[in-house]
């Protein structure tokens, strides 16, 4: 799944547009996660890093919740690997 989106933190702070590229995975329970990358303005990630409240609205007016799922090794770096938690499509729904 990839697209477009803004980020934000659930206490309504912007990070800014954001584009995202994560692949699902459907675990034993049948919850479907997901994992992949969040690219933005490195100075817009050097807000956002660290934070375990935030929000990716995409383009399709869907929200996902997102968490950073690395360390930040460079600041001027513009992508970061996160995880979504909540807000995925089931999984019959996603392309194999």
């Amino acid at each position: 799944m990839r697209g477009t989106g803004r980020l934000a933190g659930s206490d309504g702070q912007a990070f800014g547009p954001a584009d995202y590229d994560v692949d699902g995975y459907l675990m034993n329970t049948g919850r479907v996660v997901a994992s992949g990358e969040l690219r933005m303005p490195a100075e817009a990630l050097t807000l956002a890093f660290g934070r375990n409240d935030l929000r990716l609205f995409t383009e399709d007016l869907g929200v996902l919740t997102v968490r950073f799922s690395g360390k930040r090794q460079n600041p001027n770096e513009e992508a970061a690997h996160i995880d979504v938690t909540e807000g995925l499509p089931p999984a019959k729904k996603w392309r194999h």
